[in-house]
């Protein structure tokens, strides 16, 4: 019974146009039933039990508001995962079926503006709340739906904060706020679940105040404890295959929208292009983020997403050199999250070259050239 009601209920919230219904929205559509209770309290604790399959992630709204939690993953309807930043825990909640796992993946889909159905049976979205959700359906996902959501936690931290947790040294702290105040071009780069993200947050907090940031996305992620930032957000196509906006032309509109830096959130296609290009051209001290396994595959990584758009190896390799210098390199065990090392990349006669600054273990054979460049440039 409650199920059909709460398909019920939840088809009038449509009608009313209430994406993001409260419980007072709730209440209003059990009385507009004809089978709903009069009396209050059986109303409200009837509303109590609609509520969950209505509002915000249903069953696994906990885990999202859980500060703890960087991602909740679904296998199935009696296989629900999280990690709270020690590796994947398996949890006691379950759905009934995945007949309802897939509704919930659909209402959070449609919440963001997006379809998935047989039609368009997967779906990597941002929603309201900064969460990223991807979804896909069977018979693709075989013993699915499979849900992954990664929490955004709106929080920055800055440098001395995440020195107390360990995630930098004293030496890298004093390093980085150099490189910021030295508008050297940098990327942060690690593997997912890194820290990526918060790292940027913090990095970028501690920019002038004076200065303009631009900030471009695939997913509203960065949110910088900064009070002059403007974002734009990438847009996929619409079932009707129209309206698509890549990376690459919101850099290009960036440039004209008086940036004093430019931070591409996650390079993951030729857009790297059009940011090396950007960086070349006077406006120094962009950054961003790219997934690596080490700083020594930056330049491999670079060639990887860059020479399908069909740039040219060689004139890559001369605006990396010339527009990058810092690369700054996360790593993360099962208990923890940090800045591996600090390393600089340079063009060499057998291509390019990527040397160690400073690491965890002590100074590289770059540290020298690394202090030279924070002194030329005044920091």
């Amino acid at each position: 019974m409650t199920s059909i009601l709460t398909q019920r209920i939840r088809r009038r919230l449509t009608e009313n146009q209430r994406p993001f219904p409260r419980r007072d929205h709730i209440i209003g559509a059990l009385c507009d039933e004809k089978t709903a209770p009069p009396d209050h309290e059986r109303l409200k604790s009837l509303a109590e039990a609609v509520a969950p399959d209505l509002t915000g992630a249903g069953a696994l709204q906990g885990f999202l508001d859980d500060p703890d939690v960087t991602d909740v993953v679904v296998n199935g309807p009696d296989q629900v995962w999280i990690d709270r930043g020690h590796g994947l825990e398996h949890t006691d909640t379950c759905f009934p079926d995945a007949d309802t796992v897939g509704r919930l993946a659909s209402r959070l889909a449609g919440s963001a503006g997006r379809r998935l159905d047989a039609s368009h049976p997967y779906v990597d979205v941002c929603l309201h709340d900064g969460t990223r959700l991807h979804a896909i359906l069977p018979p693709l996902a075989t013993r699915g739906p499979y849900l992954s959501l990664r929490t955004h936690r709106p929080r920055a931290f800055d440098l001395n904060q995440l020195r107390d947790n360990h995630t930098v040294d004293h030496v890298t702290a004093d390093l980085l706020r150099r490189i910021i105040d030295a508008r050297l071009a940098f990327l942060i780069t690690g593997g997912t679940g890194t820290g990526k993200t918060t790292l940027m947050n913090t990095l970028l907090s501690h920019i002038s105040h004076s200065e303009r940031i631009i900030l471009v996305e695939d997913n509203r992620e960065l949110k910088p404890a900064h009070p002059h930032t403007v974002g734009l957000q990438a847009r996929t196509a619409n079932p009707e295959g129209h309206g698509h906006v890549e990376l690459s032309e919101l850099i290009r509109q960036a440039l004209r929208m008086r940036p004093d830096r430019i931070i591409v959130g996650e390079c993951r296609g030729v857009e790297v292009t059009e940011l090396l290009s950007a960086l070349n051209t006077g406006h120094d001290g962009g950054a961003g983020t790219l997934h690596c396994n080490t700083a020594r595959d930056v330049p491999a990584r670079l060639e990887a997403l860059a020479l399908p758009g069909g740039a040219d190896r060689t004139g890559l390799h001369a605006q990396i050199s010339a527009a990058l210098r810092v690369i700054v390199h996360l790593h993360r065990t099962k208990r923890q999250r940090y800045v591996d090392h600090i390393a600089l990349i340079d063009d060499s006669d057998s291509g390019l070259e990527v040397s160690t600054a400073y690491s965890t273990r002590g100074h590289g054979v770059a540290w020298n050239r690394l202090l030279r460049l924070l002194e030329e440039r005044g920091a």
